[in-house]
């Protein structure tokens, strides 16, 4: 036996599935805060940002500030071009990751405002690669400043904890730069 509904009677079943929401990872549910409902991929790449704000600071601070021995001469990392190239993209790092560390905060919790969302993907996949490249290449121009100076000195120390904090934030830009493309990516094609 058979019972048909009087509000389904003489629809079709497309038309009634036109009327159910798709379901997005995009999409934010009312009951639930922003923070929650935020994609994972997007807090993972905050948590990123904010890992590369934090090393590009020491990185650049340690640089600046080498620990003084008593009865050395003090050194400077500016008497060095590399070193100081090094320092530059450092800063340039750190700015960067506070700017998408912004923006991010600011996606999540104004839901794409202040850039439109397809715009943003675009500008951290080339931005991300940018940093990068930079970073390694700040990288390996150190490396050359380390072996030009002298072993056992606070500017030697100094350099060789900057450096390998600056290979570290390469990498996690690196990262960053995989999970932007796959945003963009994932934009594109769905």
């Amino acid at each position: 036996m058979v019972i048909a509904s009087p509000s389904m009677a003489g629809t079709s079943p497309a038309a009634f599935a036109q009327h159910l929401p798709t379901p997005s990872p995009f999409a934010f549910s009312v009951t639930s805060t922003r923070w929650s409902a935020a994609p994972p991929i997007e807090l993972s790449c905050l948590f990123l940002r904010f890992m590369a704000l934090l090393l590009s600071f020491v990185s650049a601070l340690v640089l600046t500030t080498p620990p003084k021995k008593r009865g050395q001469s003090p050194s400077s990392f500016s008497q060095l071009p590399e070193l100081m190239y090094c320092f530059m993209i450092t800063v340039v790092a750190f700015v960067y990751s506070a700017f998408q560390l912004f923006k991010g905060v600011c996606d999540i919790s104004y839901r794409g405002i202040l850039i439109s969302d397809r715009f943003s993907d675009y500008l951290s996949f080339i931005l991300d690669q940018l940093v990068a490249y930079l970073l390694i290449s700040s990288s390996s121009l150190g490396v050359q400043a380390i072996q030009q100076t002298e072993r056992a000195t606070p500017l030697w120390r100094a350099s060789v904890i900057s450096i390998s904090m600056s290979f570290v934030i390469f990498l996690i830009t690196a990262t960053c730069a995989l999970l932007s493309g796959y945003k963009l990516c994932k934009r594109i094609i769905w």
